[in-house]
C-alpha cells in the first residue's frame, strides 16, 4: 500500500529495478526523441517559421544600413581625394616659375640651391 500511495501524483506507473546487464546508466527514456517531446521545449512548426523569416528580415535590414555606411564612406574618400587633387593643382598653378635657360648657372649653384629646382 506504501508504494501505491507514493505512485499516485507521478505519471510514471511501471517502476522498473535494475537492468539485468548491470549497466544502470543505460536507462530506457533517455532517447532524443522522448526528450525533445516535452511541451516547454518543442516549438511548433509556424513559431519557427516566423522566427526564422524575422531573423532573415533583420539581417537583410543590418545588411542594407552596413552598405549604406560604406558607400558613405567611400564617398567622402573620394571626395577628399578630389579636394586635395584640387589643392595641389592650384598650388602648382600659382607657383612663381623662372626659367633657366642657361645650363651652366645650374653647375654652379650649391646643393640647397639644387633641391629647390624642380623639372617640367
Amino acid at each position: 500500500m506504501a508504494a501505491s500511495k507514493k505512485n499516485k501524483g507521478t505519471k510514471c506507473t511501471s517502476v522498473k529495478g535494475k537492468p539485468k546487464s548491470g549497466r544502470i546508466w543505460k536507462r530506457e527514456g533517455k532517447r532524443k526523441s522522448d526528450i525533445i517531446n516535452v511541451k516547454s521545449l518543442h516549438k511548433s512548426w509556424t513559431t519557427r517559421k516566423k522566427e526564422r523569416l524575422e531573423k532573415d528580415s533583420i539581417r537583410a535590414h543590418e545588411n542594407a544600413l552596413k552598405t549604406a555606411i560604406l558607400l558613405e564612406k567611400q564617398k567622402k574618400r573620394e571626395r577628399t581625394l578630389e579636394n586635395q587633387k584640387r589643392r595641389e593643382e592650384n598650388i602648382k598653378k600659382s607657383e612663381i616659375v623662372q626659367k633657366i635657360t642657361d645650363s651652366s648657372k645650374i653647375k654652379r649653384m650649391k646643393k640647397k640651391e639644387l633641391r629647390k629646382i624642380e623639372t617640367r
